[in-house]
């Protein structure tokens, strides 16, 4: 991010109902428009975090983020530039019917209409762009998605540090500020499964996450770096049951291993390797890759990957 920029995050908050396609728009009060929910990053957010507050705040109705739509840019009267992040955020019946919005200074009112129809009814040309780039999705046949995040661990003591075995070494005191970081923007994907490599690090990595979300930690040696530097890694099993599960999960690992995982989602989904894949993996500390997969066929590829910097 940039100082002389302003940004912001928000999403294509949408539902199925009665076997049609349903976007929801606000009515903002003040302005008297007609846009998508979305708002400014507040300080120690992250973009994934802010768009699941601000649409929350705005509309009452909590969601996890699917596929990322776009991005808007548009020079505020300040005449710094606002960059607006967006992504698909499917609403869930359940978080309808706990939503406990009421008009209020900021939002006059809140509307479900057809996808197509928001097209014409949009106040800007960056929202209609918006839509237009989430009906896409629709129109590929892979709306309903389920990601599953490609972790490395955060920041280790340095081997130097070190006199106890490799797998041991734990996260440094920055590690540990990473490692805290990464709970929020891993629960604005919906991750609920975390599976790690049984090294000391990774596991450190994964356990203020799996606390949040009071969930156990599935470690295996199957991704750790040992087994990586013996010859005997294989992510095959672990992804491609992960795959025929279609749930979020996270999986935490080392570096050299990291184009490895990625290669078996690719494989494990009929994807074409690239050099995407590799982009994908070369991952600092910390720092993941969200692979988005279709939840009713995930043999159709991955659908789009999003790579996030280390929070600390």
């Amino acid at each position: 991010m940039t100082e002389t920029a302003v940004y912001a995050a928000g999403g294509v908050v949408w539902r199925m109902r009665d076997g049609k396609l349903l976007v929801l728009a606000i009515h903002r009060t003040k302005y008297r428009d007609v846009t998508l929910p979305k708002g400014k990053v507040e300080p120690g957010e992250t973009l994934a975090e802010t768009a699941v507050r601000e649409i929350h705040e705005e509309t009452g109705i909590r969601v996890h983020l699917g596929v990322p739509v776009g991005i808007s840019n548009y020079r505020l009267p300040s005449k710094r530039t606002k960059i607006v992040h967006y992504w698909s955020a499917q609403a869930t019946e359940k978080a309808i019917r706990e939503s406990v919005f009421l008009p209020n200074r900021e939002i006059a009112a809140i509307e479900w209409m057809p996808a197509r129809k928001a097209l014409t009814k949009m106040s800007y040309p960056v929202d209609v762009e918006i839509v237009e780039s989430f009906l896409k999705l629709v129109d590929d046949g892979v709306l309903e998605t389920f990601p599953l995040v490609v972790l490395r661990h955060a920041k280790a003591t340095p081997r130097e540090e070190w006199k106890g075995a490799d797998a041991e070494r734990p996260l440094a005191a920055r590690g540990r500020k990473q490692a805290a970081a990464i709970v929020g923007p891993l629960r604005a994907f919906g991750v609920r499964r975390v599976f790690s490599s049984d090294a000391t690090r990774c596991v450190e990595t994964v356990t203020p996450l799996a606390t949040a979300l009071n969930r156990d930690i599935h470690t295996t040696s199957s991704i750790s770096q040992d087994a990586w530097d013996a010859g005997t890694a294989d992510a095959r099993m672990l992804i491609g049951k992960r795959v025929r599960a279609g749930k979020p999960a996270v999986l935490c690992s080392h570096r050299p291993v990291l184009p490895d995982v990625m290669h078996e989602i690719a494989l494990a989904t009929g994807t074409v390797k690239g050099s995407y894949l590799g982009d994908a993996s070369a991952l600092e500390p910390g720092a993941f890759s969200v692979v988005h997969l279709s939840a009713t066929n995930p043999g159709s590829g991955i659908i789009a990957i999003e790579t996030h910097p280390p929070a600390v």
